[in-house]
């Protein structure tokens, strides 16, 4: 909601019935003469004031705020509101997750599975117009949120994913499954640019998809896939849920990511911290831009009435009391 004056420079007005005040309260008002007069005012001063006389002061204050209504008034007080006109489309973007045990390790702060949703957070809230739905993967995968412009929805369902573990205290890697998942999410959309940014940080070793046939898959639907590799080289301890650490190594299997890119028209990164993460989804956020033109129309509605109507009443107010109950003698 938009308020505004059209003529605000009208409200220098408002000065006038102050001003007035002031003069009524310094007692510089027009003196009239009584209209009968007495010979000696002492018989009157043991007379208290009637009650007309204390609130004579209404019938100024009345008038008074009668003018100050209008002159509001006459400077177009004006309720608006914006209207957004969008013309264009945005890009329609399947993030694909992986949740495997691994996603646990500690080499990134304060694990490879918090880093990435904390990143993925900051990439939701960096697109407007752009339908972004959700895929996790670890033995198997799951469409969590589709193609939806609801961010609120699709971050707080991202922050409540964890680390998937099956009954032998590990699970798989279903990257293929993963990707078949994000693709068919979209494949029914209608957007002119549709992306899957898939972030896993093993290899395939569980799902009955092959990764390289899933690619296909995204690719003949015209979807690009940036892969993201997220582990640092060398051992990484990996908290179990039975209270057991190990230190295993990564198992990127980055040829296939890279072929999984190359064959769909996307990209593949390595990120070894969060800092390199962060600079990836960075760089996907400006490649995939939305061809997005938003124009804003502002519609006013006059409000001079709300004012106006108020300002009526008081002077008629004002002058009946001044003909009835403040009426002077002739």
């Amino acid at each position: 909601m938009i308020f505004r004056f059209a003529s605000p420079w009208l409200l220098l007005l408002l000065l006038i019935p102050l001003l007035l005040i002031i003069l009524s309260l310094r007692g510089r008002r027009w003196k009239r003469v009584a209209t009968l007069q007495y010979s000696d005012l002492r018989l009157t001063h043991h007379l208290a004031p009637s009650f007309r006389q204390r609130l004579r002061f209404i019938l100024p204050a009345l008038r008074l705020i009668a003018l100050a209504l209008l002159i509001v008034a006459l400077a177009r007080p004006q309720s608006g509101s914006a209207r957004e006109i969008i013309s264009g489309e945005g890009v329609d973007i399947s993030i694909v997750l992986d949740i495997s045990g691994s996603m646990a390790a500690l080499d990134f702060e304060p694990n490879r599975l918090g880093a990435a949703k904390r990143v993925i957070h900051e990439f939701i809230d960096s697109r407007q117009y752009d339908r972004i739905g959700l895929v996790i993967f670890a033995t198997e995968a799951f469409s969590q949120v589709p193609p939806t412009l609801d961010y609120n929805v699709l971050k707080r369902i991202l922050d409540e994913t964890q680390v998937s573990w099956d009954i032998g205290l590990d699970s798989g890697t279903a990257i293929g499954l993963g990707l078949a998942n994000g693709a068919n999410m979209l494949r029914d959309s209608e957007a002119k640019s549709r992306v899957i940014i898939l972030l896993t940080d093993g290899a395939n070793n569980s799902g009955q998809i092959d990764p390289l046939t899933a690619a296909e898959i995204a690719k003949a639907l015209d979807i690009r896939v940036y892969t993201i590799g997220a582990a640092r080289p060398g051992p990484a301890a990996l908290p179990f849920p039975d209270g057991r650490i190990e230190y295993r190594d990564s198992e990127i299997d980055e040829e296939t990511l890279k072929e999984i890119a190359d064959l769909t028209g996307g990209l593949y990164f390595r990120a070894e911290d969060e800092a390199g993460l962060q600079e990836i989804y960075d760089t996907i956020n400006e490649l995939e831009r939305s061809q997005v033109e938003v124009r804003t129309f502002t519609r006013y509605t006059e409000l001079a009435i709300w004012f106006m109507l108020p300002a009526a009443l008081l002077l008629a107010l004002e002058i009946l009391l001044r003909r009835t109950i403040f009426r002077k003698i002739p």
